[in-house]
């Protein structure tokens, strides 16, 4: 079999049975596959307990699993979190694998590479990249994305060509399945078939969806979506992965059973390497009956178990996250109540202490084919939903019909122009948030007459107005009472500003929203005399 190589710098050990130390370099943060050769007992490749220590700068140690590959092949990979001199012995109950020793010099990360996504050390409800940098979600559902090019064993074009779209355009997170097989729901009549991706033949098991055979997994399937992951990380993308779901009709083995363990520790194993993945148990966990939240407790110790590199873990379930907090790195909730500002608020204050991720908040963009009818459909309903989010201090995913489920279409810019997604409006998010740091601001509700607002707390206010708002009224802050106030404009839909002009601190101060009334946001900044 062929070697998969990654593009990014892959760098693979031949290691034989007599034992031989390896000298390897490869950079902070970037994954490397240790390869071992051995042949064991037919039927026993997924299940062998296989896994190499790697000691590192100051004597830090991290245990990373193994796993199958083909042909006689293991394989570790492992990111190694820090620069410097690495060692490693592997362990196995198989003697051809144990005690096998080598090393890593590594050095400073890639041009670009932040490292792995956790929590802020200054604010535990903030994201933030291993380098110390911001980071702040902007989500996109892709859950077929594993699909439109997995019978492509040469490339990935489709892929290559939607991500383009995405990452243009500011998104930084894909929400996205291993496996999904079909929707519920009837399908579009004038749907082409090239762009359904419902009932694929892909399939994470031996045989098919149809007739699957759980004794084993299907080794392609994983190896090319080893190519989407990797393509994700290139690009500087999260890819949010939901390793199971149970509303798109796939043929799942029995809950906890050795097929459904065999499955679920195969893909932690596998991608827990990658710096840009995090992990979520299963796309709405507990709403269909497949099991109770002792499972998904359950799943999480299991996955915490194995996961050398400590990835992010979440469940798409505010139900389960809310009763289980503490289970999870940060709280996701599927929300489609029309006060959303309100409903997110509460949830931020009463999990104080973890982000808070709305990665479904009823608004499904409508495309050129329908396919799953939410409660906000156009995009600028979609739009101010998801800054009334941001505002209340928590993130967001966006959701366009025809790339959010079985429905992909990858090459969006050949759609006439009134069918595209009006995509533009979050790269303008994007640089908005990045421009107004947005994560060092907090919700700040007595500093006008309407709307809602983010500050410093300070000297520096900015305030949400939704379209139905012709003016507001800001409120004098102590300590500036006889300096200046400086109004500017943002406009959401194009990314542009516009000056509001300077004036003298007064205890209420009019200010009227520019033409047309739209959704815009007003930026305060207060100077002393």
């Amino acid at each position: 079999m062929k070697l998969r190589k990654l593009s990014f710098i892959a760098i693979t050990v031949a290691c034989l049975i007599n034992s031989l130390a390896a000298a390897n370099t490869t950079a902070r943060w970037n994954p490397i596959d240790l390869e071992f050769k051995a042949k064991v007992a037919a039927g026993t490749e997924f299940d062998l307990d296989f896994s190499a220590t790697f000691t590192g700068p100051e004597n830090q140690k991290l245990t990373v699993p193994g796993f199958y590959d083909g042909d006689n092949r293991f394989i570790v990979r492992f990111a190694p979190p820090e620069e410097g001199e690495w060692t490693y012995l592997t362990s196995s109950s198989e003697r051809s694998l144990a005690g096998k020793t080598g090393s890593l010099s590594v050095t400073p990360a890639l041009p670009g590479k932040r490292g792995p996504v956790g929590i802020s050390k200054s604010n535990p409800q903030k994201f933030a990249y291993a380098d110390g940098s911001q980071y702040f979600p902007i989500g996109f559902e892709l859950d077929w994305l594993f699909a439109i090019d997995a019978e492509n064993g040469e490339d990935i074009p489709k892929t290559r060509s939607v991500i383009r779209h995405v990452r243009e355009n500011g998104f930084n997170q894909i929400v996205m399945n291993v496996f999904a097989y079909d929707v519920n729901w009837p399908r579009d009549p004038k749907l082409p078939a090239k762009y359904d991706y419902g009932k694929p033949s892909v399939f994470p098991y031996g045989g098919d969806n149809t007739n699957p055979d759980f004794s084993t997994l299907d080794l392609e399937f994983f190896q090319r979506f080893d190519r989407v992951v990797e393509h994700l990380d290139e690009q500087g993308i999260i890819a949010h992965i939901m390793i199971y779901v149970w509303n798109k009709q796939v043929s799942w083995p029995e809950a906890e059973s050795d097929a459904d363990n065999r499955y679920f520790d195969y893909v932690v194993k596998r991608y827990q390497a990658f710096p840009n993945l995090i992990w979520d148990i299963s796309k709405e966990a507990t709403g269909y009956g497949h099991n109770d939240r002792q499972y998904i407790v359950d799943r999480i110790t299991r996955l915490r178990a194995l996961d050398g590199h400590d990835r992010l873990v979440t469940v798409h379930d505010y139900g389960y996250c809310n009763q289980y907090p503490d289970t999870v790195d940060f709280i996701s909730i599927q929300n489609w109540k029309a006060e959303i500002h309100r409903v997110m608020r509460d949830v931020v204050t009463k999990h104080d202490k973890k982000p808070v991720f709305n990665i479904e908040h009823g608004g499904y963009e409508g495309g050129p084919y329908h396919v799953f009818t939410g409660t906000y459909l156009t995009p600028l309903s979609n739009l101010e939903r998801a800054y009334k989010i941001i505002f209340a201090e928590a993130s967001i995913t966006h959701y366009w019909q025809d790339t959010s489920w079985n429905v992909v279409i990858h090459d969006i810019e050949n759609l006439p122009a009134e069918d595209q997604p009006k995509l533009h409006y979050y790269r303008h998010m994007a640089d908005f948030i990045e421009k107004q740091q947005v994560n060092d601001l907090v919700t700040t509700p007595d500093a006008a007459s309407a709307g809602f607002c983010l500050s410093n707390k300070d000297d520096f206010y900015m305030h949400l107005l939704p379209a139905d708002h012709d003016a507001l009224v800001v409120r004098q802050r102590p300590g500036y009472e006889n300096g200046t106030v400086h109004f500017t404009w943002f406009d959401p839909l194009t990314g542009e500003y516009e000056d509001g002009g300077t004036r003298p601190v007064e205890k209420w101060m009019r200010v009227h929203t520019p033409q047309p009334y739209q959704l815009r946001i007003l930026l305060v900044q207060f100077k002393k005399d």
